[in-house]
């Protein structure tokens, strides 16, 4: 009787070659390792400039303004030498009182965006919806 059980000499092979498939994803690891630090990095651009008209702001709403004046200190709607940490305390109870109401930051030219970053997550944090900034137009003569 000729036929043995298929798995003896000169039978069919049952098991499936996976080295191949280890090789290709060796090689997909690879050209994943050495791409992903490019896909993490910025490109350098010039960001261009634009003489955009001012908002039309409604007269009955009450804009909430925070002035960075880069002491260290802050004013808010012109009531001046509030330190961080009490303006940290305040933010929360005024994003409470009105829940849709924009907060604007009014910085001075010499605060970097480091001393500016802190401000806008403290706005956020506090419940803000919106972080508006407050600028002089191009092309406006100096306030001086």
């Amino acid at each position: 009787m000729g036929m043995s059980g298929g798995s003896g000499p000169g039978g069919t092979m049952a098991d499936i070659n996976v080295t191949p498939m280890v090789d290709v994803m060796l090689v997909l690891l690879i050209i994943f390792m050495i791409t992903a630090p490019l896909m993490q990095t910025g490109v350098d651009i010039d960001l261009p400039r634009a003489d955009a008209p001012p908002l039309i702001m409604d007269d009955t709403e009450d804009q909430l303004v925070l002035s960075v004046p880069g002491d260290g200190t802050f004013a808010l709607n012109d009531v001046g030498n509030i330190p961080m940490e009490e303006m940290a305390d305040r933010l929360p109870a005024l994003a409470l009182a009105n829940p849709d109401q924009a907060i604007f930051l009014q910085a001075d030219g010499t605060v970097t965006w480091e001393e500016l970053a802190p401000v806008f997550a403290a706005c956020k944090n506090a419940g803000f919806p919106r972080v508006g900034l407050v600028f002089d137009p191009l092309g406006a003569p100096d306030p001086e």
